[in-house]
């Protein structure tokens, strides 16, 4: 492409409301145009390099057995009423009327428009396992649209569907496509992650899902790793044990202690002078599952963090929140004082797995300026249950203690869920087993942000100077930059772009009247992996051409003839 005649305007200043690198850099490289509120445009540089990722989705998937198809982007609102997600979907869903009157919704997902083809496609367990995909324009109506394509209401998708006849298969298509994205990610150029996560609303916590997660500092995800082991997992998942924990086993009387205006943890501790891992934390929520309201009151080590997430896991329900003022005033609770022995309020009991059960801890005595000391979980409280639901910290142990764990952040661009039969099932999709017997097929489900990927792929790769493009991904391999006056030396640039594209090299050619600086400037900014430099005042000197790499600054001398030779061995060396 000849930049002279080509529809690219790269800019100086910053946007505004763009307050992450890739944001910045892709308005500023020319890559996107805003249009509105979470709303962009993809321009010809920009949209390159979605194609580019496009096709290697493509390529994988169609290795792993998959099969494309297209979805209308506008789906019908009886099937998601039919899943009972037409209302569970809340304001994230734009939802409209056709002159029918019909309820139309703009999709935020497929899995009700894939389920309604397959029930109407597949009636045997001899055509299964099966899985579809497709690459298709969504809309989230997201509340707080940010960071580009990092978290716009429009976007691009791929999501990918498989539906299965027992449980072994759907493991082993979920495990193929488990692979298919480690290429994908790998070909991408990208540092990524694969971590265990939470299903949330998708699918139950017991089935397999896991995220795909692109490091970089300025990711909205908290990633829990340990090097030594390999295990990974988004905090809202992750179960560590603590490291050093002091526990005071001694089998020590429940004793009642005043503690005058002290409603919190660190006051209570301070005022005692008892360790914050000695103490017990109390919080109490209300758990909602269809109309069934129960209160729930959680126990953590004093200086432990609830994770709300994995709360909601474990009690499967519908709604998780904490308790208002008025609700633990109403309960029979004392804010500041609650403790699990003599609980006047009825309650379900839960302690952390890293409360020790038999060691003696300072906690609320359900008084008014009382605490107890010495209360022992196993000895003092009758029915309560233990789960996994403190947040992970660094310096954490494993599980299995062999490793301790460490913190960074990523960026989510991929996410696979076993989602079991919750779809089939409310949509009544069955086929015959080999018995004969109906039956609702297992699915799969497996997405990757497209226009996601990109923006992460910034984020991750840039410097002070702009974009610094992986092979894979750059919107064109070499930026050629032509700084000649003579015609003779014009015509030599000219023709040594003829054979750039003759050879199959995707090549810019900036062959635009403007000045060395301005140009270089722009081809920082950009990022393409190679830079040739035709100037004409060293060309005069040597009669060599200059080829830089943008990632590590290394440049070469090379001779006309060597060209195309010389960066089709970087472009091969560099993929």
């Amino acid at each position: 492409m000849k930049l002279s005649s080509g529809f690219w305007q790269t800019y100086k200043e910053v946007p505004a409301d763009a307050e992450i690198p890739s944001h910045q850099l892709m308005i500023r490289a020319g890559l996107i145009h805003k249009m509105g509120s979470g709303l962009y445009s993809y321009l010809p540089f920009g949209y390159r390099s979605i194609r580019k990722i496009e096709q290697i989705i493509r390529e994988e998937l169609d290795k792993a057995g998959c099969h494309e198809i297209l979805m209308s982007m506008v789906t019908p609102g009886e099937l998601w009423q039919e899943s009972g997600r037409w209302d569970a979907m809340g304001d994230q869903m734009l939802k409209v009327k056709d002159k029918g009157g019909r309820d139309l919704c703009l999709s935020p997902t497929n899995e009700e428009a894939v389920t309604d083809i397959f029930r109407k496609t597949i009636r045997s367990y001899k055509n299964l396992p099966v899985t579809v995909y497709q690459i298709n324009t969504k809309f989230r109506d997201e509340l707080r649209p940010r960071f580009g394509l990092m978290r716009g209401r429009e976007f691009t998708m791929k999501d990918a569907y498989s539906f299965h006849a027992d449980k072994q298969s759907l493991d082993e298509v979920y495990d193929r496509l488990f692979k298919a994205y480690e290429a994908i990610f790998t070909r991408a150029g990208l540092e990524f992650s694969a971590v265990e996560a939470d299903g949330g609303a998708m699918a139950d916590s017991d089935q397999k899902t896991h995220e795909f997660q692109v490091i970089a500092d300025t990711g909205e995800d908290e990633i829990i790793y340990c090097s030594k082991t390999g295990y990974a997992a988004n905090i809202e998942k992750a179960q560590t044990k603590r490291a050093n924990l002091n526990l005071d086993t001694s089998t020590s009387e429940l004793k009642e202690v005043s503690t005058p205006s002290m409603g919190t943890i660190e006051d209570v501790c301070a005022f005692l002078k008892v360790p914050k891992e000695q103490s017990l934390k109390s919080l109490v929520y209300k758990s909602v599952v269809g109309d069934e309201v129960e209160t729930i009151l959680v126990l953590l080590l004093g200086d432990d963090t609830l994770n709300e997430l994995k709360l909601t896991a474990y009690l499967k329900c519908d709604e998780l929140k904490p308790a208002t003022d008025n609700e633990l005033m109403s309960d029979g609770f004392i804010k500041g004082f609650i403790g699990p022995y003599n609980l006047d309020a009825k309650a379900r009991v839960i302690f952390d797995s890293q409360v020790g059960l038999e060691a003696s801890y300072t906690v609320g005595a359900n008084k008014v300026d009382m605490h107890f000391k010495g209360l022992s979980p196993k000895r003092d409280v009758q029915d309560f249950e233990t789960a996994d639901l403190r947040t992970a910290v660094k310096g954490d142990l494993t599980i299995d203690g062999e490793g301790v764990v460490d913190i960074r952040r990523g960026i989510e661009v991929g996410h696979i869920f076993q989602l079991g039969d919750k779809y089939t099932k409310a949509m009544n999709a069955t086929i015959l087993d080999n018995n004969g017997k109906t039956m609702f097929p297992l699915m799969g489900c497996y997405g990757i942000g497209v226009t996601r990927v990109v923006a992460a792929a910034v984020e991750q790769h840039h410097d002070e100077k702009g974009i610094v493009w992986p092979m894979s991904l750059a919107p064109y391999h070499v930026y050629f930059a032509e700084i000649t006056k003579s015609p003779e030396n014009k015509e030599l640039a000219n023709s040594l772009y003829s054979e750039l594209v003759e050879a199959g090299i995707e090549v810019v050619f900036d062959d635009r009247k403007a000045g060395p600086g301005f140009k270089f400037k722009d081809a920082d900014l950009l990022g393409l992996p190679i830079q040739l430099v035709f100037g004409e005042r060293d060309f005069k000197k040597d009669g060599m051409l200059e080829i830089r790499l943008r990632k590590t600054g290394e440049s070469f001398k090379v001779l006309p003839g060597e060209v195309v030779e010389k960066i089709k061995s970087l472009i091969e060396g560099n993929k």
